[in-house]
């Protein structure tokens, strides 16, 4: 979900070409690399949602422990994800975001190209489903039980909009603003925040929904709920790319 950060070296400091953002990676990464990352990284995701939601209703019968405990784990993981894996793939770990950036590709900014699209996004979802299924193994429970969660109220939808659309806000703000530097901390916090403040529980992301599908404790979600949920993340990163136009919106100059 960050851009990856500059060298050290003067060399690479004094370079003045454009810069990928946001999350994009420096073309010499190669491809299998970034994929692996994303892989690795919504696997390790997932598996630490699924994974400290199992933990957590274990040790307490208390439902607001119990989602303090899952969005203060996914909040320190999310943050040390973004950290270690961001230089190596831009550390998205999400559908929506790689879609986002591959749009703004298109219109001319920085982001990923079709090539890289149709590679992140099936390692995003393979690796939510691994992290699902690692999650149960550690805990013992059956290794994939499809969710019997229900969460097709509409005022959930409303809520993984509302979670998606400030994501991307918050993303692709940092970028046209140059302080990727803070998104490990800032889209961490975003999204512990977001726990408590949606209806949802902010999935914001269709790999990790898609994930959660197949592990049936505290975190999962039913299967008949997850097309909807991807629907209305991705009018949530459709709304969050239109607050951006407006938001950070570009200045002309006077020659202009």
């Amino acid at each position: 979900m960050t851009a990856t950060e500059p060298a050290a070296s003067d060399a690479v400091a004094a370079d003045t070409s454009p810069q990928p953002a946001p999350g994009a990676t420096p073309p010499r990464t190669p491809l299998i690399a970034r994929a692996a990352a994303e892989f690795v990284g919504t696997t390790a995701l997932v598996a630490v949602v699924v994974g400290s939601g199992i933990q957590a209703t274990e040790l307490t019968d208390d439902v607001a422990l119990q989602l303090l405990a899952n969005s203060t784990a996914t909040v320190f993981g999310l943050g040390v994800l973004i950290a270690l894996l961001g230089p190596v793939s831009g550390a998205h770990f999400n559908p929506a975001v790689t879609l986002a950036e591959w749009w703004t590709a298109r219109r001319g900014g920085g982001g990923v190209s079709a090539r890289e699209l149709a590679v992140y996004v099936p390692s995003q979802i393979v690796g939510a489903i691994a992290g699902a299924v690692l999650a149960d193994a550690m805990f013992g429970e059956p290794l994939v039980k499809w969710s019997t969660h229900d969460r097709s109220a509409g005022n959930l939808l409303l809520g993984e909009v509302v979670a998606t659309a400030g994501l991307i806000l918050l993303i692709f703000g940092l970028a046209r603003t140059d302080r990727l530097r803070f998104a490990p901390v800032a889209v961490a916090s975003y999204i512990g925040a977001a726990y408590w403040f949606t209806s949802s529980t902010s999935f914001a992301n269709p790999a990790v929904t898609i994930g959660r599908a197949f592990t049936d404790t505290f975190a999962g979600i039913a299967p008949a709920s997850v097309p909807a949920f991807i629907g209305m993340q991705l009018i949530g990163a459709v709304v969050g790319l239109a607050l951006v136009a407006v938001v950070f919106m570009r200045g002309r100059t006077t020659a202009e």
